[in-house]
């Protein structure tokens, strides 16, 4: 693998939109989409335009930004979607068409058969209108792999630019998502991508492994936003292949923290100080041995250095506290020391701390220093 030959199209904006009760206005759409492209995300899944004027005027306005990201808009493998995408501007657009037969049966009432030549009918028309397209195998996670092959030949053969690989109820785990994207790659010369959703816990990690399975595209959202459990996580799949892979997709991650908090709020959806990678507190040590190795060489307990991702350690003083991390943690509140018993003190933020069963507040600390 190679990391130039690795995007993020990151969907959102769209998908990300999709999660129940969030609803992005204009002017944040157009301030997440200048973020993510400032930091060098690839492409953007921006919309669905068929949702009506609203949403194409919002559509419209990101294309007039001029970003260097590509925008890619969401549309059903209907020829009244494709035009709509065509009149708000766009160049690029994902063509979703459901391809398990649970979907085929119950959701589209259809067959098979039909569903071959629909992808044809809508595919054939976004090419002579000379757009870049992305098929979007909806629920391919759970499809038959032989009708998912047929799918992908009709696809490349029409020139479709790239077939994506969805796990839209996230239920695969990473071997078999590894083994699936394997063998489609086997079986094409197109891009593949990877769109994995959360609702086992294995999004981010079906997403890389995915890529290990020769996907060149990998769809996220900021904080893993999306539908029920949410998507693969923007902030986890970028740091996770560049720390778990070796894979640094060059982007300016000492942003990631910021986009995250921006989206937190513009979503209203907060994002846990433990959330892996980007919470306020995932760089925090209170245990008295972790604390001391940090201290001492902070890659002894921290795998990436925090202003990687625009984050800065936290040295916590509480139950678990030893007499290293009790002391910079005075030093760092400016707290006069020589006069102080650290072992008497210790015991005290011990035992005050299994009182109140949290970590001491500041305040608490420097009472406990003063009346010692």
């Amino acid at each position: 693998m190679s990391s130039k030959a690795i995007h993020i199209s990151d969907t959102t904006l769209r998908d990300g939109e999709q999660t129940a009760g969030v609803v992005f206005n204009e002017s944040e759409k157009i301030a997440i989409a200048s973020m993510l492209d400032s930091i060098g995300v690839s492409e953007l899944e921006c919309g669905i335009p068929a949702m009506g004027r609203d949403e194409q005027r919002t559509i419209k306005k990101l294309v007039d930004l001029n970003l260097k990201a590509r925008l890619l808009t969401w549309n059903r493998a209907l020829i009244p979607d494709i035009q709509a995408s065509i009149n708000c501007g766009i160049e690029a657009v994902d063509l979703s068409i459901s391809v398990s037969d649970i979907h085929i049966r119950h959701k589209l009432r259809s067959s098979r058969k039909q569903v071959k030549e629909q992808l044809k009918t809508a595919l054939g028309f976004a090419k002579h209108k000379g757009l870049y397209v992305c098929v979007g195998a909806e629920d391919a996670g759970r499809a038959d792999m032989d009708f998912l092959l047929e799918l992908l030949v009709i696809a490349e053969d029409l020139g479709a630019d790239r077939f994506r690989f969805c796990d839209t109820l996230g239920l695969l785990d990473p071997f078999t998502t590894h083994d699936k994207v394997s063998t489609l790659k086997q079986h094409c010369a197109i891009d593949l991508e990877v769109h994995t959703h959360n609702d086992l816990g294995m999004a981010t990690a079906n997403a890389i492994a995915g890529v290990r399975g020769g996907a060149t595209y990998v769809s996220t959202t900021v904080n893993g936003l999306g539908e029920r459990a949410g998507n693969a996580a923007l902030e986890e799949v970028v740091m996770g292949l560049k720390h778990a892979c070796g894979l640094d997709l060059g982007l300016n991650t000492s942003r990631l923290a910021e986009i995250s908090r921006y989206v937190a709020g513009a979503s209203g959806r907060p994002v846990a100080p433990w959330k892996a990678v980007v919470g306020d507190r995932v760089f925090s040590h209170e245990s008295g041995l972790h604390a001391d190795g940090v201290l001492k060489n902070p890659s002894t307990y921290e795998g990436f250095d925090p202003r990687e991702v625009g984050l800065q350690r936290h040295i916590v003083v509480g139950k678990h506290s030893g007499r290293s991390g009790l002391k910079q943690r005075l030093l760092e509140l400016q707290v006069e020391q020589p006069q102080l018993d650290l072992n008497q003190l210790l015991q005290r933020v011990r035992a005050l701390a299994g009182q109140r069963k949290r970590a001491l507040l500041d305040r608490e600390l420097i009472e406990l220093c003063r009346v010692g």
